[in-house]
């Protein structure tokens, strides 16, 4: 049959096809030596050769292929395939790795567009999903690409394994106590005496981790600035650090950290600490002994077992680890004797405190034995907070100061601060993951240009971890200011009403109010003439005697005697 011009001409505009340009590449780096914009220029002109109407150009700038979840664009385009919004024909990308570069998210990603008519180009690779050899040519290549990809992933984990076998710092930041000559580890003098106090306190006193990071702190010792850290002050985290790094004995640790896939998805992982790893001889010089490190290895799995109770469940000891042993200043715990009753039928418990875990002081074991009735402690505490609330100023003042508000501008805008940094070097390793992500396999220096990026890619991963540090640093500072400000409320609501309340509580109550009120309590070695135990009352926050705000209270300082002279004991 015989068609006029007319006619053919509006065939033709119906059978015109349709396509989306899709792009994707990091803004700082090119594809074999193509632009973005020279990537577009080839698309479009590919487009206008093949009489197409592009219906949308969609670009994830600066995106990692490894997923489809972490490129907007590339979803937008799915869903508006599947919604049939541009009645679309083909999607046109320059290179199938501009596609996608793990298989499954390719052939997934191919097949959700094929199931509503729409077809795949990848115009360098010469590839049309629209005919059967093009689908096998995706399905052959992504797969070659991902494993590719993998086998040179391994390589490089394997060469750094290698360098830890033989002893060799593996790059990114020196830790703490050691500096980098060379790309070897040298003991930083003005920085391995804290790691030799933080072993031998660990190892040779009772401190825990929270103690030594306080000694630390109330000692004078400042931390050295590093990197993007500008708290000179030393945390618990800090020195869990330090004990559980088997680096200070000389030794070489890989694998204490793995990234791992997150169980139910298909391409999100995380790091794990790991239980089992591989620890070798270092060529560089131990801070501590291997014998003292060990120590502490196991002090540090052993710490935060608790005994269970069994016998007078509802005893506390009240004043446990708040009285200081008069010899070594360590805290005094509670101690239970139980006796048989003399006709021979129940038991008895009798409460003591006593300093169980002979620290040593100045070389020397800890040799004060004495032990002390529970009861004639406590009492002798609770009476002096009796006469301390009953003063008729008492009251009065403890109002003006409740619901005070707290200044923590300062710490606030180091917050927000290291929160910047942290977004900055987040930033600067998802590009220069992507950098990595997008190198070509066949650059003839791949593998060179992949380990450098790997090494800075592992210092970001240091710096990452030593703000979050600070971060939590300061987190927990913010915590502690603010949760003291509403601890010492709530104490100073409750010291209104000691004489009403304090007798109605339980043992753990009573145990519970004199943490939050009391620091210290500190005794005489034996009692004086009198009776007189307490030699000083240490507070946690300002209580208000006689006009005056004071945080202790101490019997044998004279600046402080006409003070508490009214709070003498029998």
């Amino acid at each position: 049959m015989f068609l006029g011009t007319g006619m053919e001409e509006m065939i033709l505009k119906t059978k015109q096809q349709r396509c989306y340009i899709y792009t994707r590449v990091s803004t700082s780096m090119q594809v074999d030596g193509y632009s973005l914009d020279a990537q577009k220029d080839k698309l479009h002109k590919y487009a206008d050769y093949q009489d197409m109407i592009i219906a949308r150009e969609s670009s994830d700038e600066g995106k990692s292929g490894k997923s489809v979840e972490g490129r907007p664009q590339f979803q937008q385009m799915l869903a508006d395939i599947e919604t049939g919004k541009d009645n679309v024909d083909f999607v046109l990308v320059f290179k199938l790795s501009r596609f996608g570069r793990n298989a499954a998210d390719v052939l997934s990603s191919l097949q959700r567009m094929q199931d509503f008519g729409v077809n795949l180009i990848c115009v360098e690779d010469g590839i049309d999903s629209s005919k059967d050899a093009g689908k096998l040519m995706i399905s052959v290549l992504s797969a070659v690409a991902e494993i590719e990809r993998e086998n040179i992933l391994v390589q490089t984990m394997e060469g750094r394994k290698q360098k830890a076998r033989e002893g060799k710092w593996n790059g990114g930041f020196a830790p703490y106590g050691y500096q980098l000559i060379n790309g070897e580890l040298h003991p930083a003098e003005d920085e391995a005496e804290i790691i030799r106090i933080i072993y031998d306190k660990y190892v040779n006193t009772t401190m825990g981790v929270a103690a030594i990071a306080n000694f630390l702190n109330n000692s004078g010792y400042k931390k050295k600035l590093r990197q993007n850290n500008t708290i000179e002050g030393f945390s618990t985290s800090f020195v869990k650090g330090v004990l559980d790094n088997p680096v200070y004995c000389g030794k070489l640790a890989f694998g204490r950290r793995k990234n791992e896939k997150i169980p139910g998805t298909r391409n999100e992982y995380h790091v794990v600490k790991q239980e089992n790893y591989m620890l070798n001889d270092g060529i560089h010089e131990g801070i501590v002994s291997e014998k003292l490190w060990n120590q502490a290895h196991k002090k540090r799995k052993e710490t935060g077992i608790a005994n269970v109770k069994t016998h007078s469940l509802d005893h506390e000891h009240i004043l446990s680890g708040i009285i200081k042993c008069p010899f070594c200043g360590s805290g005094m715990y509670g101690n239970v004797n139980r006796k048989k009753h003399p006709d021979g039928g129940h038991y008895r418990d009798y409460f003591y405190y006593a300093c169980k875990h002979r620290t040593y002081v100045n070389g020397h074991k800890c040799t004060y034995r004495k032990q002390w009735n529970e009861d004639k402690i406590n009492d002798a505490v609770e009476e002096v907070i009796r006469k301390l609330v009953n003063n008729p100023k008492f009251k009065t003042e403890i109002q003006k100061h409740i619901g005070n508000s707290i200044d923590t501008a300062e710490l606030d805008r180091e917050h927000d601060g290291l929160k910047e940094q942290l977004k900055q070097v987040t930033g600067a390793k998802n590009k220069l993951a992507s950098q990595m992500d997008n190198l070509s396999v066949s650059d003839r220096h791949y593998d060179k240009k992949y380990d450098d990026m790997q090494e800075r890619l592992d210092k970001l991963y240091d710096e990452m971890e030593d703000i979050e540090t600070l971060i939590e640093e300061v987190e927990t500072r913010l915590y502690n200011i603010k949760q003291e400000k509403i601890s010492s409320d709530n104490v100073y609501q409750f010291l209104l009403f000691f004489d009403k309340l304090y007798d109605r509580f339980t043992d753990i109550e009573k145990k519970t109010f004199m943490k939050s009120f009391l620091d210290s309590v500190y005794i005489y070695e034996e009692a004086k003439e009198g009776g007189r135990i307490l030699k000083s009352l240490k507070f946690k926050f300002p209580v208000f005697f006689d006009g005056q705000e004071i945080t202790e209270l101490d019997w044998d300082n004279e600046s402080t005697v006409e003070t508490v002279v009214q709070l003498s004991y029998k």
